[in-house]
């Protein structure tokens, strides 16, 4: 009978194969949108396209599994400036990154605050909230302040970035 503080094992504990680990979850979220304002020009774009995002989320730990937020994102076309623009989702996930904003910002915590190395906090970070980070991605994370590409001094990590 499982209650409070009593122990309740892991089956994916002992696991090494990231293969064998269970199936994410998909969950749809949609910033598809009709007709909106250029970021440009501020005149009212057309919708050209529509496109599908994957990012990593922070996993369900009442079913067990990772979830996966399945992004729908519009394209517009400004016919004024003639520049082609998507849908801003920088507030879910950094440009280019397979990961939500909270899945970085808790694994650069759990290295920095916890000071657990790298590779037992892929481990935390499954058990704890079922979402898989490679060591080498958390620790660019780390290095860069939790931003792609650079680190707060400017310099780039690892021969990412400009």
């Amino acid at each position: 009978m499982c209650g409070p503080g009593a122990y309740v094992s892991d089956p994916t504990e002992g696991m090494v194969d990231i293969k064998d680990l269970p199936a994410s979850q998909g969950v749809p979220s949609s910033r598809n949108q009709q007709p909106t304002p250029c970021p440009r020009c501020d005149q009212l774009a057309s919708r050209h396209k529509a496109g599908q995002r994957t990012l990593h989320d922070l996993g369900d730990i009442s079913t067990g599994r990772p979830v996966d937020l399945l992004v729908t994102y519009s394209a517009h076309d400004g016919a004024p400036c003639q520049k082609y623009c998507t849908i801003d989702l920088s507030d879910v996930a950094p440009p280019g990154g397979h990961s939500t904003h909270r899945v970085m910002q808790l694994a650069v915590r759990r290295v920095v605050e916890a000071g657990v190395p790298y590779r037992p906090a892929s481990w935390h970070l499954w058990r704890d909230h079922r979402v898989f980070v490679p060591c080498a991605t958390r620790q660019n994370w780390t290095e860069a302040g939790g931003k792609k590409g650079t680190r707060s001094d400017g310099q780039c990590v690892s021969g990412l970035g400009a």
